[in-house]
């Protein structure tokens, strides 16, 4: 195997792992456990209000842009999303817990999204919907890297300036 054809396949693993792991999330708001209301119920627990219209923009950032990342397709965009919802979720529910996943940290959130960005930056590889539809990766290095963190970080600022809500505790 050449090392182009390792570095695709390499690529195209990572796409799948990432991207069909993220849909799955995705995918459970919608269909598993407390579907969309039992989801906008939590999100309006942890500060996110309406809850509702977070649940259904989580579900579907999620779903899509696991999707769009497992596909290889338009690969930075599905990155940042990926970043939006990773600093979200690391802002509100796992931030106060501290690193590590096993005490609720946010490790998990950084190497979800770090993944994603790197995937941005080395491109979707050959055996992507880019590589189909552009013939090359048509935005990865520094580009990809720009528009996965620059988009990503936005989206999730925004939201967390616009929505985020906390009920604050009066006890003293």
């Amino acid at each position: 195997m050449s090392t182009d054809t390792a570095l695709d396949t390499a690529l195209l693993i990572l796409r799948l792992l990432l991207g069909l792991t993220l849909a799955a999330h995705g995918l459970n708001k919608f269909f598993g456990g407390g579907r969309i209301p039992g989801t906008a119920d939590w999100f309006e627990s942890i500060g996110m209000k309406p809850g509702r219209v977070h649940a259904i923009a989580a579900a579907t950032t999620e779903t899509a842009a696991g999707l769009g990342l497992a596909a290889g397709l338009l690969t930075p965009i599905p990155a940042a999303g990926f970043v939006a919802l990773m600093v979200v979720a690391a802002w509100t529910v796992h931030r106060a817990n501290g690193f590590f996943i096993v005490g609720g940290g946010w490790e998990y959130n950084l190497v979800l999204a770090g993944s994603a960005v790197v995937v941005a930056m080395l491109g979707a590889g050959r055996y992507s919907l880019d590589w189909l539809i552009f013939g090359d990766d048509w935005a990865a290095g520094w580009c990809g890297l720009l528009i996965a963190l620059g988009l990503g970080l936005a989206g999730a600022i925004g939201q967390l300036v616009l929505f985020y809500r906390p009920t604050v505790s009066r006890d003293r």
